[in-house]
């Protein structure tokens, strides 16, 4: 997942470098990203649903209480061409993947050629922090007014520039800087020596960050000065889904954005582990889902497609609040009516499951905030990165997260999440071998689990992770100390590795037999395929379907040998994407390894034993599996029929995949 513009989800910047996810993309500096700190947090009170509506005027977060502005600059941003593809041909490829590891000088650049193509003047030759972009005169010719405004707006959201009122009201013109600043989406600019301008002062009380990372007081700036220096309060970029539908995500602005720490009410955007979330759940038609922890509300957005109702929940106002503006800045694509949101989304603040209890639904999707984090006694809450602290010590909140979402599934129903484990020291065996121990404990007896490990890092290089997450290596003597603070943390619990995954949970049905629960938990750190929720959805079918027919064979009395196990009485074929790999000795008359490998989905490769590679090649579709045993068995002279490392062999190739029912 760490390329710019995945087959499923396209943002115009890939993923940021505090958003990432681990494995499919970078497995170092991916994984974590959004993941946690993501979308992110889930919180402490239950309470306030969007029936007021809530969440539409929270101080210092986009505004949503003018549904017909916001449909005006969707419109506008539509006409300027701000698009993914809009974007990537205005800035290249390259500029787009550098984009991608939070390098905006490339694009910069690119928007500065650009602009002198133009014949406009662009001051962005020095310091990112001491020039400012801007419009001195306008185009004549239509499409060169196109790639003003795009270049006006690509570098107001996406590189967070200063840009004069006028460019802004060209680029925009039925919303304008006024109609910007009425939405809560501008602060004051700055000049070149780094001073505010056009304000005395616009920091607000109980706010982290320098000042220019502030929204101005709306009486300190004068927008109606053409002149007027302003900056994006936010980062709003447009986002391709899998459903093809053009979106457009607001967040706050990220470190190579703005200097200095995050604030610590911090509303992620799209990352590494949010798009890791999205490639990772299946769209099958459900009537309710729950988007547990929902940020800036990315995770909805995809839900929508195939829920006919979203619950949304957050800890943070500031996160539900841009979440609505998302909601309703997009409410066509997302066949919303955006005077009446709560017909198809309901907005309800509260830590964890508290704002559902005693509700259920048929899907469950959340990024929660599982970074561990050193705890502190004297510590409070608005001291945490709320978009990726849970405020519990070491892995408590996955834990108990784990433990609990069963109680909100409706039987058949299924919840998808990333998760962080930690892994304690054994002295006998690694980490790599031992790291299931504690999710599997947690997931209560009766639920179906598939936990797939993707990373594994060391204490040193996950407290490296998330203080570069949040810049705080921007303070040496902060970063000293909370890095310390993390490697005492993890030795007062004897911690060796943290594990980072996907977890896949489900309730079983009604009519499900006892004892058919799976619980799979496995390693796969090399690259997947994205998508990979139809493959992963594809696999689970035929999981319980093989637990189903053993718990039937089991309680059947009257099963004879040709009909247990029922999978011996059906007819498969090797899938298209599967090659077989042959290794030895030169000279020798047969391999020393078997290998079999998929070109698609979990990308798996398997050893196999020489009996299962024959049965593997006969597999055309003509015999049944019972009877190319029975052959292998005639051959091969069985005196008591196959192996039951054999059969386990077979039906491992079935259950991943290797073999299809024809």
């Amino acid at each position: 997942m760490r390329s710019s513009r995945p087959d499923d989800a396209r943002a115009t910047t890939p993923t940021t470098g505090h958003d990432a996810a681990p494995g499919d993309i970078n497995p170092h500096d991916s994984a974590r990203q959004d993941s946690a700190r993501h979308d992110g947090a889930t919180a402490h009170h239950a309470g306030s649903s969007d029936t007021a509506p809530a969440f539409s005027t929270v101080p210092d977060a986009p505004r949503s209480d003018d549904p017909a502005l916001i449909a005006r600059l969707h419109a506008d941003l539509v006409a300027a061409g701000f698009t993914v593809d809009g974007v990537t041909d205005l800035v290249g490829e390259q500029a787009m993947s550098a984009w991608s590891r939070d390098q905006a000088v490339p694009a910069r650049r690119a928007l500065q050629r650009r602009s002198r193509e133009l014949g406009s003047a662009s001051g962005r030759a020095g310091d990112a922090h001491e020039s400012e972009l801007r419009h001195t005169e306008e185009p004549h010719d239509p499409a060169d007014h196109d790639v003003a405004s795009l270049i006006t707006l690509a570098a107001f959201f996406l590189l967070g520039d200063p840009v004069s009122a006028e460019a802004l009201d060209a680029a925009l013109p039925s919303v304008g800087a006024r109609g910007l600043e009425r939405l809560g989406l501008v602060e004051v600019g700055t000049d070149p020596a780094g001073n505010l301008a056009d304000a005395d002062d616009v920091s607000a009380p109980g706010v982290d960050g320098p000042p220019c990372t502030q929204r101005a007081d709306r009486a300190a700036m004068d927008t109606s000065k053409p002149d007027t220096e302003l900056r994006s309060a936010v980062d709003l970029r447009p986002y391709a889904t899998d459903s093809s539908a053009e979106l457009y995500v607001a967040s706050d602005l990220g470190a190579f954005q703005r200097p200095g720490v995050l604030r610590h009410d911090h509303v992620l955007g799209i990352g590494g582990a949010s798009l890791t979330l999205v490639q990772s759940t299946p769209r099958r038609p459900v009537d309710t889902a729950l988007d547990l922890g929902t940020g800036c509300g990315i995770q909805t957005f995809h839900l929508l497609a195939h829920a006919r109702h979203v619950t949304a929940t957050d800890i943070s106002d500031r996160a539900l609040a841009t979440a609505r503006f998302n909601l309703i800045l997009n409410a066509e694509a997302l066949d919303m009516d955006p005077w009446d949101l709560p017909a198809r989304v309901s907005l309800e603040r509260g830590s964890l499951l508290e704002p559902v209890v005693g509700r259920r639904f048929d899907m469950v999707v959340s990024n929660p905030p599982f970074v561990i984090t050193p705890r502190n006694p004297e510590e409070h809450a608005e001291d945490r990165f709320t978009y990726r602290d849970g405020g519990l010590p070491g892995d408590r909140l996955v834990r108990e997260l784990l433990g609990a979402l069963p109680s909100v599934l409706n039987p058949g129903a299924t919840a998808h999440l990333l998760a962080n484990w930690e892994i304690p020291l054994d002295p006998h065996e690694e980490p790599s071998t031992t790291w299931s121990r504690g999710p599997a404990s947690w997931v209560p007896q009766g639920t179906g689990a598939w936990i797939i490990q993707r990373e594994l890092q060391d204490p040193c290089e996950y407290a490296e992770t998330w203080l570069r997450d949040a810049s705080q290596q921007r303070d040496v003597a902060d970063y000293e100390r909370a890095y310390a603070a993390y490697l005492d943390d993890f030795d007062s619990r004897d911690v060796a590795a943290v594990g980072f995954g996907m977890v896949w949970l489900y309730r079983p049905q009604e009519s499900d037999a006892q004892d058919t629960e799976p619980r799979i938990f496995e390693t796969i750190p090399h690259a997947i395929q994205q998508p990979i929720a139809p493959a992963l959805a594809a696999e689970w079918g035929r999981v319980l379907s093989m637990a189903r027919d053993e718990a039937r064979d089991a309680h059947d009395p009257g099963a004879t040998s040709d009909t247990a196990p029922a999978w011996l009485a059906r007819h498969y074929t090797v899938a298209q994407d599967v090659t077989e790999e042959r290794h030895g000795t030169p000279g020798a008359p047969d391999p020393a390894l078997i290998l079999l490998r998929q070109g698609a989905g979990l990308r798996r490769s398997v050893i196999l034993s020489s009996e299962a590679a024959g049965f593997a090649g006969v597999c055309d579709g003509e015999l049944s599996a019972g009877q190319i045993l029975t052959a292998l068995g005639a051959l091969l002279e069985w005196q008591d029929g196959p192996a039951p490392q054999l059969l386990r062999e077979i039906k491992g190739l079935i259950t991943h995949g290797f073999l299809v029912e024809v």
